[in-house]
């Protein structure tokens, strides 16, 4: 006859049962899961300055360990963080700020005012609302421990919406010695305020990161809702496991050595949702846009037919097909702006949405790169390869560029040696590159503000370092305009306009589920471009 395991640990526990007679009878509490969590997240995080860089994961390390004045609601409306109460000048130019009761920094020192404003002026240097906020802003005086000012040199309605957002960089509070620090120079001390710490003894770079629970954070009375109200944290720790092989980090999660997954290949989220306790789920509605970044300061793409040239090779379907796969997951998109959000405006986008066959783009598409005088010279295509969505994007961008007729040089790393060489303004040749390839929050990329990446500020804009006064002048106007209507208006002409100078090159738009354990979590805040861990429990 054939034992099954099933016998043999019946057999076991009726023998010890039997053993156990006369014996005294001890309970045992059931032991309780640990308050604890593992996620796998996109990538490696390899820095830990969440204002030096717009990479997403030092983005969720910043939202994890630091803390911000305001914050966008599940509304998208901003609202009080760190800051208690809001005083506004009747001429809407001055905004004083005094800080909440409680905070403190993870070192048990008090936040002070001094150190949020020395926390905006670093911000605001890298980041694309902050810059356009602060080319207003004429003093940032300190009145008192507790309180300061924002001083304007004209009313500006976007205020409290650029130290809310969610999009890379936040706006987050750092210590003034710290904050110091040259903005285009990594910090090297990483203490915060917010409600997880981060424990620097156990940082594996490549491996591992791991947050504690901060006892003394004070959240907020309301409710937690988007990055704003009460962050109660309901875990002692968060592990984030680096695992780049999907297969691996699928496996995984479905055996229980992980409880999230960030990013799974489409093509493997009917075996996720298949798996037992598994649950997949859009947080972000509107998604991600991709973006082909040229770097306008160098041969060949600092001349305008050469940047048509590539627009005209780069086809959306092809690419979706190979990085999304499922066509229930994403669309083709003619806008700077994200289509289906209020400013989706598609003008000019006619070049970009396959109108006419790809044959005959092609043609033209080699034409122009003759008129540019592109002499042969190798372009370097920096090419990360361990985020799924980016290996297989810029695999087939570097062969839509060799179509007609571009010298495609793969420059190979994982996203964090992307993220290192893209900030290099010199030559290829000299460290530098020619294209690089990355995607944005559809909630960001809606506002021609929010995403530093729409900035044509040259040298001071995001990496490619575009250049145009136009541009820079329509999102003045944007800015400025009152009502839903007239901000489309605006929209309209800049986004022809960007299409017409090749500001970058989109290739479509797309919805990313995240699969964790539903059977033991609960209480994940649906908030675009960032992966919360306060509000969520452990239940078993």
């Amino acid at each position: 006859m054939k034992t099954s395991r099933r016998k043999v640990l019946s057999a076991g526990l009726a023998t010890a049962a039997l053993a156990g007679i006369g014996a005294p009878y001890i309970t045992r509490a059931q032991q309780k899961p640990p308050r604890q969590a593992r996620m796998v997240p996109q990538g490696d995080l390899n820095v830990l300055d969440p204002i030096w860089t717009t990479q997403n994961m030092a983005a969720y390390h910043g939202a994890m360990m630091y803390d911000t004045l305001f914050g966008i609601d599940a509304n998208f409306r901003p609202q009080p963080q760190m800051v208690g109460r809001t005083d506004i000048s009747t001429d809407r130019k001055t905004y004083t700020f005094e800080l909440r009761p409680g905070l403190k920094w993870h070192d048990g020192t008090a936040v002070t005012a001094r150190d949020c404003v020395a926390s905006l002026r670093r911000w605001q240097a890298k980041d694309g609302a902050g810059q356009h906020l602060f080319a207003r802003v004429t003093d940032t005086p300190v009145v008192d421990e507790k309180t300061f000012r924002i001083v304007l040199s004209e009313p500006y309605g976007l205020l409290l919406d650029a130290l809310a957002k969610t999009s890379t960089p936040l706006c987050v509070m750092m210590k003034a010695e710290i904050a110091a620090t040259d903005p285009n120079t990594q910090i090297t001390k990483h203490i915060g305020s917010g409600p997880f710490r981060f424990i620097e003894s156990e940082y594996r770079p490549g491996s591992r990161v791991v947050y504690e629970r901060n006892a003394d954070y004070v959240p907020r009375s309301e409710p937690a809702s988007g990055i704003a109200g009460g962050k109660r944290v309901l875990l002692d720790k968060v592990i984030w496991d680096i695992i780049p092989d999907a297969q691996t980090a699928a496996s995984a999660l479905m055996a229980g050595e992980v409880d999230f997954y960030e990013l799974p290949p489409i093509d493997i989220l009917p075996t996720l949702t298949a798996a037992p306790g598994i649950k997949v789920e859009v947080f972000n509605k509107l998604g991600s846009v991709g973006q082909v970044r040229l770097n306008h300061l160098h041969p060949p793409f600092n001349n305008l037919s050469a940047r048509k040239a590539a627009q005209l090779a780069i086809n959306q379907e092809d690419i979706q097909r190979a990085a999304v796969g499922n066509p229930a997951y994403y669309r083709t998109c003619g806008s700077h702006f994200a289509c289906d959000s209020a400013m989706g405006v598609e003008d000019g986008s006619e070049v970009l949405m396959m109108k006419a066959p790809m044959a005959q783009r092609q043609a033209r598409a080699r034409e122009l790169l003759k008129e540019s005088g592109y002499d042969g010279k190798p372009i370097v295509v920096l090419h990360a390869t361990n985020i799924h969505v980016m290996n297989q994007t810029v695999l087939v961008v570097a062969q839509q560029l060799r179509q007609v007729g571009f010298n495609v040089q793969l420059a190979s790393s994982d996203w964090g040696g992307v993220v290192t060489r893209r900030a290099n303004q010199n030559a290829p040749e000299q460290g530098g590159w020619n294209v690089f390839y990355t995607f944005s929050g559809g909630n960001s990329t809606a506002s021609p503000i929010s995403l530093f990446a729409h900035a044509a500020t040259g040298r001071k804009a995001w990496f490619g370092w575009p250049e145009n006064a136009s541009i820079e002048q329509m999102r003045t106007e944007w800015a400025l305009a009152s009502g839903l209507e007239a901000r489309r208006a605006v929209a309209q002409r800049l986004n022809k306009t960007m299409m017409d100078y090749v500001h970058d090159v989109k290739t479509g738009q797309w919805v990313q589920p995240h699969a964790y354990r539903g059977d033991r979590l609960r209480g994940f805040l649906p908030i675009p471009e960032n992966i919360p861990w306060w509000n969520v429990e452990r239940y078993a």
